[in-house]
């Protein structure tokens, strides 16, 4: 998957709601090394301190960090347009960057950049971006933004990973409609608890022991693109 010149594809990793750069590197280290060598990855820390307990705390050290704020019903948001801007900026200075990854609160952004190069919004300097993995991300719910992100289809290859049990998943269906739209195929698999955040134990190893081949599967869609690495049940 490298480019023809030679050079690995540049990733720019986001991580989830009061977590950090440092925790979603660890989350994906066990990942089949063939894919990781392929990409040159960035893992920027949120743009706010943690305002409140993380999920991960006694699994994984401090700072925490959250890249924007939410009410309980995430139909509004604090901080997200200086967040949007803060990774606008970001990806000017420190790109180009092929692609994008996110896990939970940093997959929802992704899709927000996406929509918004799209759209002419930002980025417009910058490249379009080739690919785009998604892991328990969810869409926002502000009417005024996703008329804007979601108004036509993301023309990005893409693969996205829903928890069959994510607590996230059961009030979000919508999300999962929504993927409709990007491929033909969605692969779910399943976990042994609710959780969402915390998916690596107090040794910094997975909580379960029994791989699974969760990358395996092909998606059909013409935005789609196949990943293949062994990934621990629980997902990343």
């Amino acid at each position: 998957m490298e480019e023809a010149r030679g050079q690995k594809m540049k990733i720019l990793c986001l991580h989830g709601f009061r977590t950090s750069g440092s925790f979603m590197k660890k989350q994906i280290s066990k990942w089949n090394p063939s894919v990781l060598t392929q990409f040159d990855m960035e893992f920027p820390n949120g743009l706010y301190p943690a305002g409140g307990k993380s999920d991960i705390e006694g699994i994984f050290p401090p700072p925490y960090f959250e890249w924007f704020q939410f009410n309980k019903d995430f139909t509004e948001y604090i901080n997200l347009e200086e967040c949007i801007s803060y990774l606008n900026e970001y990806i000017t200075s420190k790109g180009p960057f092929d692609g994008l990854l996110g896990f939970s609160q940093g997959a929802t952004l992704s899709a927000l950049l996406l929509g918004y190069q799209a759209q002419g919004k930002l980025l417009k300097e910058h490249p379009p971006f080739k690919l785009f993995v998604s892991i328990s991300g969810s869409k926002v719910r502000d009417p005024r933004i996703c008329e804007v992100v979601y108004k036509d289809i993301i023309k990005v290859k893409s693969v996205h990973f829903i928890g069959e049990k994510d607590w996230l998943k059961i009030p979000d269906e919508v999300s999962t409609r929504q993927l409709q739209d990007w491929i033909t195929k969605i692969f779910k698999h399943s976990i042994s608890d609710n959780s969402h955040e915390k998916e690596i134990g107090d040794s910094g190893e997975e909580k379960v022991n029994k791989p699974k081949e969760a990358f395996g599967t092909q998606y059909q869609g013409k935005n789609a693109v196949e990943m293949k690495t062994g990934v621990p049940e629980g997902g990343v």
